[in-house]
This record gives structure tokens, sequence and C-alpha cells, in this order.
């Protein structure tokens, strides 16, 4: 009888599972062995062969060739790369029908964390919450919340006093007006912001996509830019202030840059037919179709945006010793194809050894998350991408993503 009873619910439990009905359970931490590996570690080292040994979720060591495996599940990575899972400092996602499939769409691509990037705050609590539940498949997403400059000062320390204490420790992206340069009312509500913010614990990230508004944003007191200039080209002078007060500039660098030939597989909403016509992000006609697009005195859009950044980008590193460029891609299509997307432009300008430092540590200091995740080394979580391929040797060898762990969980094993 319990045999009959016990065989009835495995049915039971095997149609609901079938029917989409079961809530899926977190991943498990698992004790890992990672063997035979080439170990990007992020830091500018690479490991020919070495073993990743993860336990309790972190990394606790990474070492060439052989280590102790009794005990440990072990995942033979030869002929693979190991990684640090993927940052994006400024991503907009949202809850919704979309959003298990945004999710794994994110870590298919070898992303790991993601600051999120506008949008209300409890909403992005509550998706956040989904994936920290295992109810969703999903990237590590730090919730933001919105606060405007069209407000008085004192409204906009509530603003940060209200995002606080629901323990969001991010502002999204609060945007500057960019030409000729932001009014004095936008800055001193921007100073409130920011002096409210270091009471509360909260990082203040800013829209400032001129070289003028990047610099009145810092000269206020922010150190964390959402975009690169895409308006004009930074001077030496702006790029020095970004270095002389340890500034980081979140990248989004390939804003401008057209798309082309490039199908965007379901499920993302945005679709790009391979018609041989250039395309903006939203898949309308470039350069026409850019946000608030550079202009002729015609007022025929330049498509300019995507030299600037370019050089921009090129011009903040030298001036910062390499520390003030990290990684954002702001676009919402197959996640395959905006990392793809991404990577290109960087690689005009950057080696694959600073692309690297920009994707890893640099972005994870721009999330506020330095210590925890970018590189892979003791004491890291252990946020670790698979890659079948060779990344040291270009940016296509960094589209090959077979497996991902999260914190020593497997999520994505595409093996």
């Amino acid at each position: 009888m319990r045999r009959m009873r016990a065989y009835s619910l495995l049915i039971r439990l095997s149609r609901l599972a079938a029917g989409g009905l079961l809530v899926p359970c977190p991943a498990v931490a698992q004790e890992v062995a990672i063997t035979n590996a080439r170990v990007i570690v992020g830091s500018g080292a690479v490991i020919e062969s070495g073993t990743i040994i993860v336990r309790g979720g972190k990394i606790v060591s990474v070492a060439p060739g052989a280590a102790p495996t009794q005990g440990l599940r072990v995942i033979d990575a030869k002929g693979m790369a190991a990684m640090p899972g993927f940052i994006d400092g400024h991503k907009h996602v949202n809850g919704g029908p979309n959003e298990a499939a945004q999710m794994q769409s994110l870590l298919e691509a070898g992303y790991t964390t993601i600051l999120m990037g506008g949008g209300q705050a409890d909403s992005n609590i509550a998706l956040a919450e989904r994936v920290n539940s295992g109810t969703i498949n999903g990237p590590r997403l730090i919730p933001s919340g919105q606060v405007s400059l069209r407000q008085t000062p004192a409204e906009a320390r509530a603003a940060i006093q209200a995002l606080a204490a629901k323990g969001v420790k991010h502002t999204g992206e609060i945007g500057l007006t960019p030409e000729p340069a932001p009014p004095q009312a936008e800055i001193e509500v921007l100073k409130a912001i920011v002096d409210e913010a270091a009471k509360a614990g909260v990082q203040v990230n800013v829209h400032a996509v001129s070289s003028p508004a990047m610099v009145a944003a810092i000269d206020a007191g922010v150190r964390r830019l959402v975009h690169l200039p895409n308006k004009d080209w930074t001077s030496y002078e702006q790029a020095a202030k970004v270095g002389a007060t340890s500034s980081i500039v979140a990248g989004l660098i390939a804003f401008g840059a057209p798309i082309i030939d490039r199908e965007s597989p379901a499920p993302a909403p945005v679709q790009f037919p391979r018609d041989n016509t250039t395309r903006f992000r939203d898949s309308k006609p470039w350069p026409e179709a850019i946000a608030g697009a550079n202009r002729d005195p015609q007022g025929k859009a330049t498509g300019t945006e995507g030299g600037y950044t370019i050089i921009n980008a090129r011009r903040i590193w030298d001036a910062t010793g390499g520390r003030g460029i990290s990684y954002s891609t702001d676009q919402n299509y197959a996640d395959l194809v905006v990392l793809e997307h991404e990577l290109k432009s960087f690689s005009i300008v950057f080696s694959m050894p600073d692309i690297h430092r920009i994707i890893g540590p640099n972005a994870a200091e721009y999330v506020g998350m330095a210590d925890r995740i970018g590189t892979l080394e003791a004491g890291k979580l252990a946020d670790i991408i698979l890659i079948d391929g060779n990344p040291t040797q270009n940016i296509y060898e960094m589209l090959k993503t077979k497996v991902v762990l999260k914190e020593g969980k497997v999520v994505v094993d595409k093996r």
C-alpha cells in the first residue's frame, strides 16, 4: 500500500512539473572542484591549467595544476576557460510575464550580477527576492530606486531616506541635463541627494552624457557615472578630474554604434532582421533613432555618439590608470547579442586583459562589491563561468559560456 501511495505521489508530481506548476527550488551550493581550466583571474593573471576549489559558496583556492578533490563534485573544464561571472553595472530589468526568460538569458550570456538601472524600488526588490528565493533562475540582482531632480532638496533627501529604509543601497540613474550644461537648480538638488546618500549609505548613480554634465556631477560629489559622454569629446583636463576623484564611468561604450545583420532570437523584446540596414538598439533606423541624437545645423542625426564614447573611454582609462572605466549595457535585446555589441566597441581601444578588468574587478568596484566578486581569488564568492574557448585571444571567445556557477551553485550547464 505504501509503495502504491508513493508511486501515485510521484505520478502527480511529474504531472505538475510537466505543467509548469511546481515552483523551482533554489539551487543548492555544492562543494566543487573545477579542474583542468585555463583560469582568467580577472586581475591580469592567467593560469594556463589550474584547479579552483569551492566550498560553502566561496572560492577556497585557485592554483596551477592539480589539487585534492576527494569529496568534491568535480567539473572537468578541459578545453574551457574559467572567468569571473560578468557584471553589468546598469541594466533595466523588469518584473512581468517575461522576467524568467530575461533572467535565464542573462545567465546564459555569462552574467552573474546586475545592478538594476531604474524603475520603482518596491518592484525591483520583489524581483530580486524572486531570484534569491529560487522562484526564478537568474543572476544576482542589486535593486535601485528612482530619485528625481524635479523636486526640492528637502524632498530629495526624504526620497533617499525612504530608499535606505527599504534596504536599497543604490539610486537608479539620475539624469542631468547634458547641453549646454546642467542648470544650477538641478545641481542644488543633486548636492542634497549626494549629501543625504552619504549619511544613509546609498550609492548615487548619475546619467551624464556630456562632458560638462559629467564634470558637474563630479563637482557635486557624485563618484559613479552611468554613461560615457556621447555628446562631445572629453578633454584631458576633464578626464583627469575623473581620476583625481576616484570616480568610475560605467561604460555603455556602444550606445551610438549601429547594429547590422544580427537576428535577436526570442525571448528578446527587440528583433533585428538581417536586411543589411543599420539600426539603433530599438531596431529602428540608425542614426535617426538614437535617443537624444546629436544633430547637425539642419537637424539631421549625425551618429557621432559612436565615435565620442570610444575615444572618451580610452581617454578616461588613461587618466585613471585603468580604474575609471567599468561595464554596463543598458540594452534589452538578446543578451548574448548585447554582450557582443558592447565588446566590439571596447575591443577597438582596449586589449583583452583590459576588457577582462573592465567587466570584472572594475565593474565589481562600481557596484560596491569589489571585496566579494569580480576576480577568481580565495575568499571571493564562487561566481564562475566556464567558457568553451580562450578569452585571452579575442572578444568572440567570451561569447561561449557553457557553465555558470553563482555562489557555488551550478545554475547553467549547457555542456
